[in-house]
């Protein structure tokens, strides 16, 4: 059997980390026959390439799944380059996002802190919206943003309302920006996947604006997980 390797950012926030840890044992326990690892790319430990080396050292293979949201440089360089240096052995599957799969758990993250049911009125106590703000921690990457702007869209087409992307760091336009311009009334949607310095960053930049929490565990996430594998294990039958 082929090892599954889930790559995540890392962080320093025990919140975050837990998350992560809850999403691979979700994936684990979905498919019981695979064995899974989890490693960093950053900030954490065990860093990526360590725990590759021990996993393929007695001859195994195993596809890298990064536990990103979008494509850029962790993928292409610090996933990709695993692959490289073992291309018989390793190969690295595609990011999570864009997905539908990852929209709709947005749409429910938002549900549980705005009215979603019309744009026009509200169908319960809580305030309807007007307009959505996709909160996304950036990069410098274009891939990345392209990547938001497709998550963005595909949001968009789920809830009735314009979705606009703002984020926390790299290039693109700074959230705070994209909500100073927004008019109406807004909801800030958190694409990210766990809690942490950048998700606690956009609840301050968001002020008294409902904010739906991270995506988090969610075993929606680690079905789509399983699925980056099963393709990127198509592929490299494949390429064979």
């Amino acid at each position: 059997m082929i090892d599954l390797v889930a790559a995540a950012h890392g962080t320093a926030d025990p919140r975050g980390i837990r998350e992560v840890h809850a999403l691979v044992r979700s994936i684990a326990g979905l498919r019981p026959s695979v064995p899974v690892s989890l490693g960093f790319v950053d900030v954490d430990v065990p860093a990526l390439p360590g725990l590759v080396d021990r996993v393929v050292a007695d001859g195994n293979q195993a596809v890298v799944v990064p536990l990103l949201l979008s494509s850029g440089y962790h993928t292409a360089v610090d996933i990709g380059r695993e692959a490289e240096r073992r291309p018989y052995q390793v190969q690295a599957a595609s990011a999570l996002g864009p997905d539908p799969v990852l929209a709709d758990v947005l749409v429910d993250r938002l549900s549980a802190c705005v009215d979603l049911g019309s744009a026009s009125g509200s169908r319960s106590g809580s305030a309807a919206v007007d307009r959505v703000v996709l909160a996304a921690a950036g990069s410098s990457d274009r891939r990345a943003l392209l990547d938001c702007s497709a998550t963005a869209a595909l949001l968009s087409e789920r809830i009735d309302r314009p979705v606009e992307v703002g984020y926390v760091s790299g290039a693109g336009e700074r959230l705070g920006s994209v909500l100073t311009r927004s008019t109406g009334r807004v909801a800030v949607a958190t694409y990210l996947l766990a809690p942490g310095f950048f998700a606690d960053r956009v609840r301050r930049i968001a002020g008294d604006l409902p904010v739906s929490a991270p995506l988090g565990a969610d075993p929606r996430i680690a079905a789509l997980a399983l699925h980056r594998y099963d393709v990127a294990r198509k592929l490299s039958a494949v390429a064979v």
